[in-house]
């Protein structure tokens, strides 16, 4: 377990690159440390990208900056056989997501990765409030990780329902998750289907939980529902 590099992006942020070793799925885990390069980050959010993407996409990279701005660090990994840990070369087919997913141990490996990751982080900065953020498999793989982690104080997740290669695992560990929840469900989704999605928000156990619909495909989730929801985790994880 170490940090590998350690450096600004250029737009204000310090960016520390790690990795670690995960018991649980036998894999080496890459992940990123990111926090403002003036403030504080007195709470953590730990960010799970969408499938065939990785801990550097895009959009992590976005919000990573927008919780920045609200003196928030986040953490995020590439999951099983996603970015750095991936084998060969999506295709996004059904049968190649299965064997990403499934080849890092499936649900109950990756999270020791994230448990493992979490557990070097706190090492270092200790401790502090903590939430999740994460859609499509994102969701995959935070709603396990917010009903078992009881260091999760609150997540947004959506983008997925009964759906997928631990569907299973979905349905039984959602009675489970306690913590306040905003859920995103994109309205004609062309890979989940809507009403999968539906069923997993109701299955939810959080009594605190909101549904945040909006019309458009799988990747067409609104610019102002992100910044929201980074708005949401601010104001509820002081």
């Amino acid at each position: 377990m170490t940090w590998t590099t350690d450096g600004h992006d250029g737009a204000g942020i310090v960016e520390r690159d790690f990795a670690v070793h995960s018991a649980s799925s036998g894999e080496q885990v890459p992940g990123v440390y990111r926090r403002s390069a003036d403030g504080e980050h007195d709470r953590l959010v730990l960010l799970g990208h969408g499938g065939t993407s990785d801990r550097k996409a895009d959009y992590i990279v976005h919000l990573a900056r927008l919780l920045a701005e609200r003196g928030i660090a986040t953490m995020a990994i590439d999951g099983p056989g996603h970015g750095e840990r991936a084998t060969f070369e999506f295709k996004r087919t059904p049968d190649e997501f299965d064997a990403a997913w499934n080849g890092g141990g499936g649900t109950d490996g990756m999270l020791g990765d994230w448990r493992t990751a979490l557990d070097f982080v706190e090492s270092e900065f200790g401790e502090r409030p903590t939430g999740w953020w994460g859609l499509s498999m994102g969701t995959m793989m935070g709603l396990p990780v917010a009903a078992t982690d009881e260091r999760i104080r609150l997540a947004v997740l959506g983008l997925m329902g009964s759906w997928g290669p631990n569907a299973a695992d979905l349905e039984r560990l959602a009675p489970q998750l306690s913590c306040p929840l905003r859920f995103l469900v994109q309205w004609d989704d062309e890979i989940v289907p809507r009403d999968r999605c539906l069923d997993l928000f109701g299955m939810i156990g959080s009594e605190r939980k909101t549904l945040h619909a909006n019309p458009g495909a799988h990747s067409a989730v609104p610019m102002f529902e992100v910044t929201a929801s980074a708005d949401y985790l601010d104001a509820h994880l002081r």
